[in-house]
């Protein structure tokens, strides 16, 4: 994982946050010669991410800290599993605890559920997509996280791919007229259009653009858009889909289907920091 200048940047805000102007707990108990050792344990199946970020919250809060990840980032794990180990003098692992743990937890649940739907389903030619349905701020470790978990990012932001989605055509008067107006602006950029209807489909399809999404409709429905496309242009399957019908909708040959409850939804991964009094300097 390459640690970003916005990945550091989200780590100094969530110490910032947690610290404040000190950890009045942390400080008077443990004294600079206490020598502490700890091991992130994991009591859950599932998915571990984000361990590279932890890493970088130890070294902002104290850079004598000894931080070492046991497994590769997106490793299987199950209960019982310790995925790095934590030692260091004084009461900085405890000061940096709360945000480790929130950032692998968060991470490692993100990727979990990712995998889940990337399993269920192998063997098609779907590929797993997220949302921009992220938490404001963490967006960039959220999406890290489901490639983690074995899917694919779609657009980052409004910057870099257009998708015309429902209110962009009521506003433009038709799928045609928005199309044009953002190949005038937009050049070079990918096109996307959300449709409802196989009518909207076929506009669309005679645009040539790169992408259209086939927004809440019926299995049924699906399965005739990727008859009518023929292959045309990628399919994208969206709106609602959940672990219980993701199956039937990948079987319809859609090329991408993207859920956001990948990011809105998650569970965090049952993660804990176990530490214990490794002893004092001489």
């Amino acid at each position: 994982m390459v640690l970003t200048d916005d990945i550091k940047n989200i780590v100094q805000n969530a110490l910032a946050e947690d610290i404040g102007s000190g950890d009045v707990t942390s400080v008077p108990i443990i004294p600079p010669s206490t020598h502490l050792s700890g091991q992130f344990l994991v009591k859950a199946p599932g998915v571990v991410a984000g361990l590279a970020v932890v890493g970088e919250v130890f070294a902002q809060v104290d850079r004598a800290i000894e931080y070492t990840p046991l497994v590769a980032e997106g490793t299987v794990v199950s209960p019982g599993d310790v995925v790095a180990r934590v030692e260091g003098d004084g009461p900085g692992i405890l000061i940096g605890e709360r945000v480790a743990l929130n950032f692998m937890q968060r991470m490692s649940g993100i990727a979990t559920m990712t995998h889940a739907y990337v399993q269920t389903v192998a063997g098609t030619r779907a590929k797993i997509l997220d949302t921009r349905k992220t938490v404001p701020g963490l967006r960039v470790l959220d999406k890290l996280a489901v490639k983690l978990g074995g899917g694919e990012n779609h657009r980052f932001g409004l910057f870099d791919m257009v998708l015309i989605k429902d209110n962009h055509i009521q506003a433009a008067g038709g799928i045609t007229a928005a199309v044009q107006r953002v190949r005038e602006h937009a050049a070079g950029l990918p096109i996307e259009v959300e449709v409802e209807t196989l009518e909207q489909l076929q506009e669309a399809l005679a645009l040539r653009v790169d992408r259209i999404m086939l927004d809440n409709m019926s299995i049924e429905q699906m399965r005739e858009a990727v008859r009518l496309a023929d292959g045309a242009v990628e399919l994208e399957a969206s709106g609602g889909i959940t672990m219980q019908t993701i199956a039937d909708v990948a079987a319809t040959g859609v090329d991408l289907i993207s859920v956001g409850a990948l990011t809105h939804s998650v569970k965090a991964l049952d993660i804990s920091l176990d530490i214990t009094l490794a002893g004092a300097k001489e």
